[in-house]
């Protein structure tokens, strides 16, 4: 479907809750097909085909609010919803956050943030070029005996955002994914892992080849595990594990959380809140990024901006109702950040660990054990012991803990090699000091 087809449907749905008497209403409509082959050992295992809608709406009466969603676009099927919305928003209990953003707020200009291409590749080269992925994989080495399987994906979608203030606006976007799971083994001892690449366009991806040598190189280095001694260590974060130290801080800054007293950075704001070798900026902007927009989820328009600079928190991560509930403006994040880039200290990983010497490289974590309330971390984590800036043996069974606004503060260097298959743009991260416990 269209931009313009779903551009009626959002314009009929409103127009029928206003002639209900909703005093406002916002609808979201997305659309999205896609395709995805799996390989195993040298063979075709699945070819899946995906075909998704959904029409999701609220309705405003005052401070009531009513919601509803469908996968049918039939006018009727439309209709009904509008009428059971409003019926919902009557009997539901007054919510002072909630109700449309601003038209101050808004966004008003349209920009192209190349994130769609459509995919004309055939169903012949998806499956090929799986299965010289795998093949890569397997003849590595004489310790890759087993392979997990090998994915190609892809979608393409499309969505449109409208509200009874007068905004209305959508794009189409694209989504390919390569991934490769093999297993090591040595007499008996196994070792897994699995990587993948995903962009918005196929010239993009990793090349399938390094992909799969990469995974096998991967597994094989973990076989024969060695211990380690309990005690506080220098520890560095891979660049993909380090994704989710942004992302807790992120959780932490952002108004559901803060709202509810259920931050360790409550009034933060125009504070340090980590070293200076940590700055944030968040850029929706970015060409082919894998979360740029121009307007949030609430028709709020973004902005590129420091969130940390140099380690001060200058902004939250605010929807128009979280803002609403903090007496604040909405960031223009309803629905989450956009492109975090993580500024790097221009060292490179092989730099990084000869700058901490001796000390753990986290390359898995396992686990929930993060308390947001009071920023305690503990986690489940396998990786490498690393002596005299080079990797030594590999490590399992581990665990690393800490406090988390002393983990930030203790940030020594962000290396270069940036991760790029997430929203969150950061190499890896060396933090001076950790509790590491092992089972010894």
């Amino acid at each position: 479907m269209t931009n313009n087809d779903l551009s009626n449907i959002a314009a009929f749905a409103l127009e029928k809750a206003k002639s209900n008497g909703a005093s406002d209403a916002e609808v979201e409509i997305s659309v999205a097909t896609g395709k995805s082959i799996t390989v195993r050992l040298s063979e075709l295992e699945t070819i899946e085909m995906n075909n998704d809608k959904s029409f999701s709406l609220s309705v405003y009466f005052g401070k009531k609010r009513g919601l509803v969603t469908s996968s049918d676009f039939s006018l009727q099927a439309i209709e009904n919803c509008v009428l059971s919305a409003c019926q919902i928003a009557k009997y539901t209990q007054e919510d002072e956050g909630y109700g449309l953003a601003d038209k101050s707020l808004l966004a008003k200009d349209i920009a192209d943030l190349e994130v769609y291409f459509p995919f004309d590749l055939t169903e012949s080269f998806m499956i090929d070029h799986a299965l010289a992925t795998e093949a890569e994989a397997l003849g590595f080495n004489k310790f890759i005996k087993n392979s997990e399987g090998v994915q190609f994906s892809n979608s393409e979608a499309n969505f449109i955002y409208a509200n009874s203030n007068g905004f209305a606006g959508g794009f189409p976007s694209s989504r390919i994914t390569l991934s490769c799971s093999v297993i090591a083994n040595d007499d008996g001892q196994m070792q897994r892992d699995s990587l993948y690449t995903t962009a918005r366009n196929f010239s993009d991806l990793r090349k399938n080849i390094d992909l799969g040598k990469e995974t096998a190189r991967r597994a094989a280095s973990k076989l024969n595990p060695k211990k380690i001694k309990t005690g506080r260590y220098p520890v560095i974060f891979e660049a993909p594990i380090a994704t989710s130290l942004i992302s807790t801080l992120v959780s932490a800054l952002s108004g559901g959380n803060l709202y509810r007293q259920n931050s360790f950075f409550l009034d933060a704001l125009g504070k340090s809140i980590a070293s200076s070798h940590l700055t944030i900026t968040e850029n929706p902007f970015l060409k082919r990024g894998n979360a740029s927009t121009y307007f949030d989820d609430d028709g709020v328009r973004v902005s590129e901006r420091k969130v940390v600079n140099q380690g001060q928190l200058n902004g939250y991560f605010l929807s128009t109702y979280t803002a609403s509930k903090l007496n604040l403006t909405s960031t223009g994040n309803a629905g989450g950040a956009h492109n975090l880039i993580i500024e790097t200290s221009n060292v490179s990983f092989d730099d990084m660990l000869k700058n901490m010497g001796t000390g753990l490289l986290v390359t898995d974590i396992l686990g929930h054990g993060t308390n947001m309330v009071t920023g305690d971390y503990s986690r489940g984590a396998s990786g490498f012991w690393v002596e005299n800036g080079e990797i030594a043996f590999p490590v399992e069974e581990i665990t690393v803990a800490g406090n988390l606004k002393n983990i930030y503060k203790d940030i020594r260097l962000i290396a270069n090699d940036v991760y790029l298959n997430s929203s969150k743009y950061t190499g890896s991260i060396l933090i001076n000091e950790m509790t590491v416990g092992s089972n010894n």
